[in-house]
């Protein structure tokens, strides 16, 4: 009897020696850049595998000195955690069992049917939005994403964004007022929306029936086939470093070709000024165009359409510029090559009578092949936030769409 114990007790010794026994997580960057916050993926099923845990186990991630780093399981079963590298450098982290620290949500997001279907997300850094079924309902023209500024946080801002605007006693207050006092209702207006900078950013952006910040569309010729809003959605991520949505689109006619369906997979990573975007179409017959486009509010305003480097930049003078806006620097990256990138303005007719008064967009154009998945990045940044003017902007989207061309190599050992 004593030997069998013996034999378990040591047969237990091994497995809990075996499941403690780290993992090595090498990251390589083989570029003359420093890598910084870059967040990498290892599968969490090739983890569970080396440390051969439960499924309820839990699991931390540490850096070179020991501490432990913030990271996040996905929808699709990867963890996710930032790391910096230096130039032509390799950074090792561990992944082993453990109780992992509680980490502070910095990306995340919502839908929010109170606001027409509004789906609204952000980072540390920067938000965003794009419109809902209800909106096009109510024939409202707004085509594109939405950028809502965001300075002195860090924290999340648009969830109190939207209960300060939406809020039902004081929408009433503001309607009751406009009949008898129409001042005292703007200067309540005016405490409460979202379009007045509070202290931490706002919604200066305007985006009407265009492409807005960095959507993308099919194209023939010079002709966009433009999105409406989105018919369903899906959020499969929601922080702590990474919100991820699923948006499926409305039936599209292209070239003869019906029934065509859109479907966007969104994620924007904590620390980045860029969301990652995953295009594809179903039931299209034939490759065409695709263009990824910027609104432009100024026929002569600064661009950047950089095809051989791969990316497009704007800077747009922000609605109601007179208020102190500051200036919104608009961009997108391509991990691949594109084939052209341009401005193309709309005739005086089009702009008056059909995109809201914009002038046209910078687009970068590439081939769409059906059964594909186009995938490119867009964001945005602004001066009075942490990057102050075009020249900084436009050296972080080169350097970005230069990274994506040479991803980080991540090893498991």
């Amino acid at each position: 009897m004593k030997k069998y114990f013996l034999l378990l007790a040591t047969a237990f010794a091994f497995l809990a020696c075996a499941e403690s026994t780290p993992v090595t997580i090498k990251v390589t960057n083989s570029t003359a850049l420093e890598r910084s916050g870059e967040m990498v993926e290892v599968s969490m099923g090739d983890i569970v595998a080396k440390l051969q845990l439960a499924d309820t186990a839990q699991i931390v991630v540490l850096d070179q000195d020991g501490a432990q780093v913030p990271y996040q399981i996905t929808y699709d079963e990867k963890v996710i955690f930032p790391v910096n590298v230096k130039a032509n450098a390799t950074a090792s982290y561990t992944i082993k069992a453990g109780t992992p620290e509680a980490f502070s949500v910095k990306a995340c997001g919502r839908y929010y049917p109170e606001r027409v279907d509004d789906v609204a997300w952000e980072n540390d850094l920067v938000a965003f939005r794009t419109y809902g079924p209800a909106l096009q309902a109510n024939n409202e023209r707004a085509f594109g994403y939405d950028i809502w500024t965001k300075y002195n946080t860090t924290e999340p801002v648009v969830e109190a964004r939207y209960a300060s605007e939406l809020n039902p006693e004081t929408k009433a207050k503001i309607a009751e007022l406009r009949k008898t006092d129409p001042e005292a209702a703007k200067q309540l207006y005016q405490s409460v929306s979202y379009h007045v900078d509070h202290g931490n950013g706002l919604d200066c952006y305007k985006v009407g029936p265009t492409l807005g910040g960095g959507a993308a569309a099919l194209m023939s010729g010079d002709t966009i086939f433009y999105p409406y809003c989105y018919k369903t959605q899906e959020i499969l991520d929601n922080g702590p470093l990474r919100f991820t949505v699923k948006l499926t689109y409305n039936p599209l006619t292209v070239k003869g070709d019906s029934n065509v369906i859109e479907s966007r997979l969104i994620s924007l990573d904590a620390g980045q000024y860029m969301n990652k975007t995953v295009v594809s179409y179903s039931n299209l017959k034939a490759a065409m165009p695709v263009a990824t486009g910027i609104v432009l509010h100024e026929p002569d305003g600064e661009v950047v359409a950089d095809a051989a480097n791969g990316y497009i930049t704007y800077v747009d003078p922000t609605d109601n510029a007179a208020n102190g806006n500051g200036k919104i620097f608009v961009g997108a990256a391509f991990p691949a090559s594109i084939n052209d990138a341009k401005v193309i303005l709309f005739s005086e007719k089009e702009k008056k009578e059909e995109r809201g008064g914009a002038d046209g967009h910078v687009l970068a154009i590439s081939e769409y092949t059906p059964g594909s998945d186009y995938t490119y990045y867009w964001g945005s940044a602004w001066s009075k936030a942490a990057i102050k003017d075009a020249a900084a902007w436009n050296a972080y989207v080169a350097q970005f769409a230069q990274q994506l061309r040479s991803p980080l190599t991540v090893t498991m050992q």
